[in-house]
């Protein structure tokens, strides 16, 4: 019999890992599957990172780490901070963790407790609205709209902002649109921001070095919230390391020492080998990223074309990251055979099946009427699934 908690009882299993399994599955089986669900770059981790790494290992770098991670790890992340934001963090307020998952929850555990409200702007990373359930906290969820790139504005943040408001989300660029805010659009709910001092936001940056045409912005760069910031990055994207597991937070000094407490008690601390290659990637050769932009870039565009040739889909023209998010409803209600689409699960399912393409549904981002795909794959499995994509479409009546 089964006794599970409340707690893991309210959480929901994560849909990209769910339609990534659901394709890994049945590409087991001997069937051709295209992975358009998964987010992370196909690239390998560069070798002067992967050489940091074997060091490590031959030098046994092989004991437990300090709880918020190497002085000397913290110490790079400052100065990327100063280097590429120009701001300034000491790196005792610098903490790393197993991944950027690890450390959103690290801080939204430190800041929520039950019955605070969390303002998470829609669409929204799957494991956002889940994090706020496990601290017991309110999903205020602000459902943006394909027309505006799907971004919320200041204004929207500062209606929903009540006594229970704990903190806001934000992602820029955005997992699953792609949309950047601007400075001035940060500006503005940084203002909004001011005049609560007892809210906080929690930006996601992990996308921070994935963009296609304007500079990324942080609303960390406004002095006046600074203790009201905390800033989540990692290595996963930029370096191609999402194995590795190496996220970091910059944070007021108070809340990064709560971290350092919770990150004691559940993890101990970050892999040590993990460590010193993120050093190499922060401290070393960079040329890395723009190689790998240049694939992303050619990749939305090659996406983006195809999708148009696709009647009935809607979508943003991303900014960031490597994913689109069309909207998919103007086929809801219809059918192939004894396949009938009400969702976008069902959308997905289809695709799969049929297609055999693995995308994620829009349910999962709080946006039943969109799916998303990712591009971080090649041109030739891009060209494909977007091929086998419209034939399958094109079936239903």
């Amino acid at each position: 019999m089964e006794h599970l908690s409340a707690r893991i009882a309210s959480l929901s299993p994560s849909a990209t890992m769910a339609m990534n399994q659901a394709g890994q599955d049945l590409k087991a089986k001997g069937v051709d599957v295209i992975n358009l669900s998964v987010g992370e770059p196909d690239f390998n981790t560069p070798d002067h990172i992967k050489a940091a790494a074997n060091k490590a290992i031959n030098n046994n770098k092989s004991f437990y780490p300090p709880a918020p991670g190497f002085p000397e790890l913290r110490e790079a992340i400052a100065a990327k901070f100063k280097r590429e934001n120009d701001l300034d963090y000491t790196p005792e307020q610098i903490v790393v963790s197993c991944g950027a998952k690890n450390s959103l929850a690290n801080v939204i555990l430190c800041l929520v407790d039950k019955g605070d409200e969390v303002i998470v702007p829609s669409p929204y990373w799957v494991t956002y609205a889940e994090q706020v359930k496990l601290a017991e906290g309110v999903n205020v969820i602000l459902r943006g709209a394909i027309e505006n790139d799907f971004k919320v504005s200041a204004k929207e943040i500062e209606k929903a902002i009540t006594p229970k408001t704990k903190a806001i989300l934000l992602c820029s660029p955005s997992n699953p649109t792609g949309a950047m805010y601007s400075k001035k659009e940060l500006e503005e709910i940084a203002r909004v921001v001011e005049k609560h001092p007892r809210v906080h936001v929690i930006t996601d940056e992990i996308y921070e070095h994935i963009t296609f045409k304007d500079k990324h912005e942080t609303i960390g760069q406004f002095d006046f919230i600074k203790d009201q910031v905390v800033i989540v990055n990692g290595v996963s994207k930029a370096y191609a390391m999402t194995g590795w597991r190496i996220g970091y937070m910059a944070a007021p000094l108070w809340l990064a020492k709560a971290c350092t407490k919770l990150q004691g008690q559940l993890i101990t601390g970050p892999t040590t080998i993990a460590q010193m290659a993120a050093i190499e990637a922060l401290n070393g050769d960079q040329s890395c990223i723009q190689d790998m932009l240049v694939a992303f870039k050619r990749r939305k565009e090659l996406t983006m074309k195809l999708l148009k040739e696709i009647p009935g889909i809607e979508t943003s023209d991303p900014e960031g990251a490597f994913y689109v998010f069309p909207k998919v409803s103007s086929y809801y209600g219809k059918s192939a055979g004894n396949r009938k689409i009400e969702t976008s699960q069902d959308f997905c399912i289809y695709l799969l099946e049929v297609a055999n393409i693995a995308t994620v549904p829009g349910e999962a981002f709080g946006e039943p009427d969109c799916i998303r795909i990712s591009f971080a794959t090649s041109d030739e499995k891009i060209t494909d699934a977007m091929g086998r994509m419209k034939k399958a479409i094109a079936e239903l009546k």
